[in-house]
């Protein structure tokens, strides 16, 4: 049993007492927290301070409750999909895009140094059937498809889930009230010759060249939502 906590302050001491143990304790693999009855008996506590304890960690995003399974160490993982639709609701495409710009050059940078030939013969793939689209559903369906290889060629599996984080919160937003345009890209339309260049760098392992391709890709993007956005306004 640990230490009692300060009798002047017993919340501050009980929070202490509890950063001290889960300092100190090896937890299992995913970061499960023993039982809050085993864990007062631990502290010396109540349950009900115990509580108390945890909502303190819980509010500073140390720790996370599961109603059913449990608390456990870290921040609560966003792998639900009622957790994508609450930050969709908050969010908007101008906030996607921004996010976009700041993650996706650096996933390019890196898919440049570790891609294989067997990624690039995707990507190329992604660029012949976007082309080859008859609609505005099939070229975003090869659109994405050739994102998400880009994330997959840099074998981290964190950066992989921060791709599919965002795009699971921007396929969550109203995006298809701004398409304004022909029932399919034309074959001037701009993301053709972007992306082109963002494989292109990655192939030739540019890592420099493959982040700033695919940051002016996403601002020609972000540009032209910008614009539809200002229109849309105008008109109404």
């Amino acid at each position: 049993m640990l230490t009692a906590p300060n009798d002047t302050h017993p919340e501050k001491g009980i929070v202490t007492q509890l950063r001290a143990y889960l300092a100190q304790t090896n937890l299992p693999e995913d970061g499960r927290l023993p039982p809050e009855r085993e864990l007062a008996v631990a502290l010396g506590v109540s349950r009900t301070e115990l509580r108390k304890a945890l909502d303190v960690l819980e509010a500073e995003g140390q720790l996370w409750r599961h109603v059913g399974k449990g608390t456990f160490m870290g921040s609560r993982p966003l792998d639900t999909f009622a957790d994508i639709s609450a930050l969709a609701r908050r969010s908007n495409p101008a906030e996607v895009m921004r996010a976009r710009i700041v993650i996706e050059p650096e996933i390019a940078r890196a898919a440049a140094f570790t891609a294989t030939p067997a990624d690039i013969s995707e990507m190329r793939l992604c660029l012949a059937r976007s082309r080859q689209a008859d609609s505005w559903r099939q070229y975003e369906g090869w659109d994405t498809r050739l994102h998400r290889t880009i994330a997959e060629a840099t074998q981290n599996s964190l950066l992989l889930g921060l791709f599919d984080t965002l795009n699971a919160v921007r396929r969550a937003v109203t995006w298809g009230r701004l398409r304004t345009a022909p029932m399919r890209p034309l074959p001037t339309h701009h993301s053709f010759t972007e992306h082109d260049n963002i494989v292109d760098a990655i192939e030739h392992r540019d890592m420099a060249g493959a982040a700033n391709a695919m940051r002016a890709h996403l601002m020609t993007v972000e540009r032209k939502l910008l614009e539809k956005q200002l229109r849309a306004a105008n008109e109404g």
